[in-house]
């Protein structure tokens, strides 16, 4: 599929270690990041990582290395790993190399390289917009940035996927532009059920899959992500479309990286992670910009290795986000869904010049709200409620309520809840936060706030019985 020069040249296999490939040209060596193909019918894909003298390159294989042999016939195709670009991928899903994985008919596209340089600062575009995404929770604290890049951080188990996929449920639907859903070395099922999932919903027509799942290759892993920028940068700059851009996982991006750097022999940094980390997350993440030609709004889980946000992973990718989504492992153990801590959640366009007086206000107070409720749990734990003043009693009231009106059910999790999801205006769940602070439910029980969408449905909720009752 890939494109082949005309003046391509032939070399042999030296050395294979795992997937590192050691190769020797006679005439002279191809350009680094050019691919190479070896094995009986060229299935065997190359990258050009390193130039070991006039005639020996070391490379990392795209694809596993069995069958392959020293002394084995490899070709250069005379160009780097190239992704499919055109009207012909959308409502398609794709691999690294640009093979459709739906069993359909290979689409007409014309194919373009995955490496390509951030657009210039000059083409920049720096409006700033709000993009709504029916979570109260999000909407409300931490707004996200139409052209931005969003991170949702958490350890193993915690919801980031099922946040992802939520926001991809309620975004689709209402999202003018295209839709590119990239999957960097997570489970194979997750992608085949998100597929099934866009079908059902008939989203499917304005959106694109790719995927590098966690049974391929690292170097499969590392370029999976170049390619799916490559097709959200032809959506934005040559059709003038919005691109939401989903990376489900970046850090698998950075795993890979550091598996390639440890293969290639370089000198591990802190952490056992690769020397140039910061350098591949850059080139990854500065070309996910707004120009005058279009936008590409990223939304990114992140895995945190052992819940440490002080890991290098974490670290550098927060540098890169104007918002970040922490999930708690605490509050997913107390029921609270989705489990995000706000005060430890941020954004930048929370700010009185973005989204108004009122919201700024509203956000601040909630926190506020929230934060001296996190200083008095110590005291009531140890004294009980009964100590506490009656002004603090009723910040814990409030904030008891907050907590719960800010669970949302989800429509990606009703096989499993049972509960119909909600889709809330920013409108609604800003009347709701405005009425619980301004004590008008302290009548209402606080579960009559958990798992609703707008506020009004609390008054109507009949209290289940306690055997089946569902609030924490």
């Amino acid at each position: 599929m890939q494109i082949q020069s005309a003046f391509s040249m032939s070399g042999a296999v030296l050395a294979v270690r795992g997937s590192v490939v050691d190769v020797r040209f006679e005439g002279g060596v191809p350009p680094i990041r050019t691919l190479l193909r070896s094995g009986a019918s060229s299935e065997i894909a190359i990258e050009v990582m390193a130039h070991l003298d006039a005639h020996r390159v070391r490379c990392i294989a795209l694809t596993p290395t069995q069958g392959l042999a020293r002394g084995m016939p490899v070709t250069d195709t005379g160009a780097p790993l190239q992704a499919p670009v055109g009207p012909g991928i959308l409502s398609r899903m794709f691999d690294v190399f640009g093979q459709a994985i739906d069993r359909q008919a290979p689409p007409e596209v014309s194919w373009r390289s995955v490496h390509r340089a951030p657009p210039a600062l000059a083409q920049r575009s720096t409006r700033s917009e709000v993009f709504e995404t029916g979570i109260k929770m999000i909407d409300v604290l931490m707004p996200l940035e139409r052209g931005g890049k969003a991170g949702l951080f958490g350890g193993a188990g915690v919801g980031k996927t099922v946040l992802l996929t939520e926001m991809i449920h309620n975004m689709v639907g209402q999202h003018a532009g295209v839709s590119i859903f990239c999957g960097i070395g997570e489970r194979c099922r997750e992608g085949e059920e998100l597929y099934r999932d866009m079908k059902a919903a008939g989203v499917l027509d304005n959106m694109v899959m790719v995927f590098g799942q966690m049974n391929e290759p690292p170097g499969a892993r590392f370029r999976v992500g170049h390619a799916a920028l490559t097709m959200a940068e032809y959506f934005r700059d040559d059709t003038h479309r919005d691109v939401l851009l989903l990376v489900d996982n970046i850090f698998r991006f950075i795993q890979a990286g550091m598996e390639i750097s440890g293969m290639l022999g370089q000198m591990p940094s802190r952490l056992g992670y690769q020397p140039t980390m910061g350098t591949e997350l850059s080139q990854l993440e500065e070309r996910i910009a707004n120009t005058d030609r279009g936008a590409i709004t990223s939304i990114q889980a992140v895995y945190v290795p052992a819940d440490d946000f002080t890991d290098p992973a974490a670290v550098h990718t927060f540098s890169h986000l104007s918002a970040s989504i922490v999930l708690s492992r605490k509050r997913a153990s107390e029921g609270l869904y989705p489990a995000i801590d706000p005060l430890q959640s941020s954004s930048r366009m929370a700010t009185p010049g973005v989204v108004g007086e009122r919201h700024y206000a509203l956000a601040q107070a909630i926190r506020r709200t929230l934060a001296q409720y996190a200083d008095l749990k110590d005291i009531i734990a140890m004294l009980g409620l009964e100590q506490l003043s009656v002004a603090d009693r009723k910040v814990v009231a409030r904030a008891r309520r907050l907590e719960r009106f800010l669970t949302q059910p989800f429509f990606t999790t009703e096989q499993f809840s049972g509960l119909k999801g909600r889709l809330v205006s920013l409108a609604d769940a800003l009347d709701g936060c405005e009425r619980i602070l301004n004590d008008e439910f302290a009548d209402v029980p606080e579960r009559s706030l958990y798992m609703i969408g707008a506020i009004d449905e609390a008054r109507r909720k009949t209290v289940p019985a306690p055997e089946t009752a569902t609030a924490p």
